[in-house]
């Protein structure tokens, strides 16, 4: 019964969202409460929110003081020379955009937070992909895809934690794995060249300079309007570009040009909040910070703390446009911490009923026994599915043992098991129960409905390609 209804719990979750039915926040926190009190645990409700609150706090305070951090690098324009740079590259193409977006998330991704990961790559895509008039879930997909390939690197996390559960070395599991993750970064440096294509086909692209001009700014205003005289399009396509891709709901059809909106803040040059006096502290405060997460010299969550407040008081000394600035990055905050909160409910609930260790069982007992000496990639194929839909610890410290367990009995090595578990992290990025997801489409003002319809097909592929890449390397 808990399984069943465990599944049921999360399979009314997807739906709800991606129907758009009810918000992420309200989804987490009724959902999981109903099914709660269906299983016959309503009174202990209480009890297993506070205890995913309390193993989420953390986790909520580090993402606040964070996007304050990297709120006001980019009110005072740190990274700014890094779209301007990007643009550059790109050239205003859409297909060079992308791909810039997914080898972007893949570089910052070696500072194994994924959090950072997605508010600098926003930060520096975002007004690129608005002024272009492209689908932002394009962007998001691309980079979640991205940070998950990463993510197996040995301070990432899941590397660690099944290192940890078996008893193991994180550099032998990693390291053998180094060339089927290649691959599978390869292969979503491919699908970004795809999607780009796509994304040309639909809007055209225009010149460089043209892209940077208030002429062109104008046209891009225009919901469908198509192209002026005066801004040269591609062959199939205007600059404005109507419609979205078929797959991918949330594409802008004209983005905002004001001073005041969303779209092009990060390039406006004569923001009042620019210190380019103070670009190189900025700058070496940005790179401490990231070194010092790297090292772990102090929990993540103290280093923003310390990070924002040195960043507020020295860019902005007075108390009022300290608070300004804050107030400015509130509705991020709020929204991103908000969700973490809530999805405490959701993983409380499955955690604490038992569903979680019902479903697990569940689906290591289904496994034929014929099946055990192929246990390798029974483990990668489940971890596509498992780690989507529970936590990394739920899954390396509850059902990969059991895994490893089992192939064991059948002479299989405990280093494979470990390294099939780690394919399934390019999915396991855009799961509704990791926070950071909720960083990425809350600063990329992205439906997180849209963003699970467009992404998860791509990212299980890439996930599949990376097992396929381990099989044929003799890996796995």
């Amino acid at each position: 019964m808990l399984t069943v209804l465990g599944f049921g719990m999360i399979a009314t979750f997807l739906v709800l969202i991606m129907m758009k039915k009810m918000s992420p926040i309200a989804a987490l926190v009724l959902i999981p409460a109903l099914f709660c009190v269906l299983v016959g645990q309503g009174a202990q409700l209480g009890d297993y929110v506070i205890e995913g609150v309390g193993k989420l706090a953390p986790t909520a305070a580090m993402l606040m003081f964070a996007i304050v951090y990297f709120g006001v690098m980019i009110d005072v324009g740190l990274f700014d020379p890094i779209v301007r740079g990007i643009l550059r590259f790109c050239k205003a193409d859409p297909v060079r955009v992308v791909v810039g977006t997914a080898v972007l998330a893949a570089i910052v991704s070696l500072d194994g937070d994924g959090s950072t990961t997605f508010m600098i790559t926003v930060s520096a895509m975002y007004p690129l992909y608005k002024r272009l008039g492209m689908s932002l879930v394009v962007m998001t997909g691309v980079a979640a895809t991205a940070n998950g390939v990463m993510n197996t690197l040995p301070w990432g996390g899941p590397t660690a934690r099944a290192a940890t559960a078996l008893k193991l070395d994180a550099a032998d599991i990693f390291v053998p794995m180094i060339p089927a993750l290649g691959v599978g970064l390869l292969f979503v440096f491919a699908l970004a060249y795809v999607l780009g294509r796509r994304e040309r086909k639909r809007i055209g692209h225009l010149t460089l300079d043209e892209a940077l001009t208030p002429e062109a700014e104008t046209v891009l205003v225009k919901a469908g309007g198509g192209a002026s005289d005066g801004v040269k399009t591609g062959a199939k396509g205007s600059a404005a570009g109507a419609g979205s891709l078929p797959d991918a709901p949330g594409a802008p059809n004209a983005p905002k040009a004001d001073s005041h909106g969303e779209g092009f803040q990060g390039l406006d040059p004569n923001r009042p909040t620019l210190r380019p006096k103070l670009y190189w502290f900025n700058a070496g405060l940005t790179v401490a910070l990231l070194a010092a997460m790297i090292l772990e010299l102090m929990p993540i969550p103290v280093l923003f703390l310390i990070g924002a407040a040195l960043a507020l008081t020295v860019n902005f000394p007075t108390v009022a446009d300290q608070k300004a600035r804050i107030a400015a990055h509130a509705d991020n905050v709020l929204n991103v911490s908000g969700m973490v909160f809530a999805a405490a409910v959701f993983t409380g609930v499955l955690t604490g009923t038992g569903m979680v260790e019902h479903m697990a069982d569940w689906l290591v007992g289904t496994i034929p026994e014929g099946m055990g000496p192929h246990m390798a990639l029974v483990t990668g194929v489940l971890s596509l599915p498992l780690t989507y839909f529970m936590s990394n610890d739920g899954f390396y410290f509850g059902v990969l043992p059991v895994l490893a367990e089992a192939g064991a009995a059948h002479g299989v090595s405990p280093l494979e098991i470990a390294r099939a578990s780690l394919v399934g992290q390019a999915l396991h990025m855009s799961s509704p129960l990791v926070p950071a997801v909720y960083v990425l489409v809350g600063m990329a003002k992205v439906e997180f409905g849209d963003h699970t319809r467009f992404t998860v097909k791509w990212a299980a592929l890439t996930s599949l390609v990376v097992l396929a890449a381990g099989i044929l390397f003799g890996i796995i």
